[in-house]
C-alpha cells in the first residue's frame, strides 16, 4: 500500500462525497445534502480551478483517503477549504501533507495570509490547526444548514514576520504553540521563570493563565510568525497598585531558537510600547537576566537601566544569575 497526493479530478465525486459523509457521520447532527447544499461536490476541481485555486487527493493503494482544496479570497489571503481525511489515517502525517500542499500552493501563488473555516463541533481539526499555527480570528458564522452549522474562524500570516495582538478567542487558541516556544526557550536556558526541562504541559498551564488574564484585560498577549509558523510571544501586564495606573510591565518577551536575529524580538517589543501607549500608559518597565539575555535589544530601544540584582535566579544546575530591571518613558 503507497500513500501518495496527486491533484483532484471531477471523477473523484463519489469518493469525496463518502469520505466527507463519513467524516460528518462521527458528529451526531452533521447530515449530507449534496444536491441542496453543496452541488460543487459533483465536480469539484472544476469549482476550485474556476476560481483560481487548487484541488488534491490523497489515495492508499488506489483509493481516495483524504483531500484539500484552496482557493485565493484577495488582497493576499487565500483559504483552505475541503480538508478531510477518513478517521484510519490519523497519526499517519497525511493531514500534515495536505495542508502542506495546500499552503506551499497558496505561497507559491502570492499568498500572505491563510484563513479557513471549521465547524464548532470538529474539535479535533481545531487541535489540529493550532498546532499549525493557526489562531481564532473574527466572529463565529451560522450556515444556516440541515447540520445547523455554527463556525469558527481561524487565520494565520504565511509569509515573513507578523506580530498580532490576541483576543481572548484568539490567545485560547494560539496556546498550543505557544507552550512550544516557552518549552523551546526554557530548555535552551532561558530564565523566565522556569527550569529546564519544562514539561509542555506546565507550558499550557501557563499559557491558559495567561489568557485568562487576558480575556478579562488584565493582560495584553502579542504572538510573531514566521513563515507561517508562530514563533515568539510577549505579554503586557496591566494590573497595577491604585497609584501606579501610569505603567504597565513588558513580561515573557520570547523568541523560539530557530527563528532568532530576524528582528522578530523588537517587532514584538515594539507593538507592546505601541499598545501601551494608546491605553494611556506612561511608563514601562521590565527584568531580564544580566548576561545572555534581551539586554542588548533594550538598551539600543532606549530603555534605561535601573540597577541589577545579584543572584536573583536559580539555575537548572543550582548556580544563581543577576538579573536588571529596566524602564522606559512612553
Amino acid at each position: 500500500m503507497s500513500l501518495g497526493l496527486r491533484a483532484g479530478r471531477d471523477d473523484d465525486a463519489a469518493d469525496f462525497i463518502a469520505l466527507i459523509g463519513a467524516c460528518w457521520a462521527e458528529y451526531p447532527g452533521c447530515v449530507m445534502d449534496v444536491d441542496g447544499e453543496v452541488p460543487e461536490l459533483r465536480a469539484l476541481a472544476s469549482y476550485y480551478a474556476g476560481q483560481g485555486g487548487a484541488l488534491w487527493a490523497a489515495e492508499d493503494g488506489g483509493r481516495v483517503v483524504g483531500m484539500v482544496a484552496t482557493k485565493p479570497l484577495g488582497q493576499g489571503a487565500w483559504e483552505i477549504c475541503k480538508m478531510y481525511a477518513y478517521p484510519a489515517q490519523r497519526g499517519s502525517g497525511l493531514a500534515r501533507r495536505l495542508i502542506d500542499a495546500a499552503e506551499d500552493f497558496a505561497r507559491a501563488h502570492g499568498a500572505a495570509e491563510m484563513r479557513l473555516w471549521s465547524d464548532t463541533r470538529f474539535d479535533r481539526a481545531h487541535r489540529f490547526y493550532e498546532n499549525r499555527s493557526y489562531i481564532r480570528a473574527g466572529a463565529i458564522r451560522a450556515l444556516n444548514d440541515l447540520s445547523n452549522s455554527m463556525e469558527f474562524g481561524y487565520a494565520k500570516a504565511l509569509t515573513g514576520v507578523s506580530v498580532v495582538r490576541l483576543d481572548a478567542a484568539a490567545a485560547v487558541s494560539a496556546i498550543p504553540r505557544l507552550a512550544v516556544v516557552l518549552k523551546d526557550c526554557v530548555d535552551a536556558g532561558a530564565s523566565v521563570s522556569f527550569l529546564a526541562p519544562l514539561a509542555i504541559e506546565r507550558a499550557r498551564a501557563y499559557w491558559k493563565r495567561i489568557a485568562s488574564q487576558a480575556a478579562i484585560g488584565e493582560t495584553m498577549l502579542f504572538a510573531a510568525w514566521l513563515d507561517g509558523v508562530l514563533v515568539g510571544t510577549v505579554t503586557l501586564g496591566l494590573v497595577m497598585a491604585e497609584n501606579q495606573k501610569h505603567r504597565a510591565e513588558v513580561r515573557m518577551l520570547l523568541v523560539a531558537q530557530g527563528a532568532r536575529r530576524r528582528g522578530i524580538a523588537r517587532r514584538l517589543l515594539h507593538a507592546a510600547e505601541a499598545v501601551a501607549r494608546d491605553a494611556g500608559r506612561e511608563m514601562l518597565m521590565l527584568n531580564t537576566p544580566t548576561e545572555g539575555g534581551a539586554e542588548p535589544l533594550f538598551r539600543a530601544e532606549g530603555w534605561r537601566q535601573l540597577g541589577a540584582i545579584p543572584d536573583y535566579a536559580r539555575r537548572a544546575d543550582g548556580t544563581r544569575e543577576a538579573a536588571t530591571d529596566f524602564w522606559k518613558r512612553l
